[in-house]
């Protein structure tokens, strides 16, 4: 058994876990163990939170979005109703402006009118006064005095004119 090389390195390995059960080497590496896990665990709780927190974050910044979108929206249909509003009043100004414009116009015609008849009526008192004095300076009488009635009255249409 001396010469086996087997029975040798059963020794030399239990020599060796007698060093180092001697020298307190597995409570050693169980600590070592002990803090790395603790280490790796505390790591674990830390990404655990980080990512609890990103989810926050992102529901929040959905939710910011959500609203934004909401607002953008909202300020889209007020501007419409703003914009029909102010269309409707425009078109009534128009029509009120049209109406006045249209009213003066009238009103500029009828004033037109009323002094086209008062030069024409001044103008017929005016030959009918001019036929009158003629007729009394010249004595007529019958046919002629009607004659003289028409030329006025003919040549009336041609100062008119």
């Amino acid at each position: 058994m001396l010469q086996d090389p087997t029975f040798w390195v059963a020794i030399a390995f239990l020599g060796f876990i007698a060093l180092l059960v001697y020298f307190k080497v597995p409570p050693l590496v169980a600590k070592q163990l002990d803090a790395r896990a603790d280490k790796i665990r505390s790591e674990l709780e830390e990404a655990k939170k980080l990512r609890e927190d990103a989810q926050a974050l992102f529901a929040d910044y959905q939710r910011r979005q959500h609203d934004a979108m909401q607002t953008a929206e909202d300020i889209v249909a007020r501007a419409k109703e703003d914009a029909e509003i102010l269309r409707k009043e425009s078109i009534k100004e128009l029509e009120a402006n049209l109406a006045r414009r249209q009213e003066l116009a009238e009103i500029k015609i009828r004033q037109a009118e009323e002094k086209a008849v008062a030069e024409v009526q001044g103008i017929a008192v005016d030959v009918a006064i001019a036929a009158a004095a003629r007729l009394m300076q010249d004595g007529l009488k019958g046919d002629k005095a009607d004659a003289l009635i028409d030329q006025s009255i003919s040549g009336l249409e041609k100062q008119l004119n």
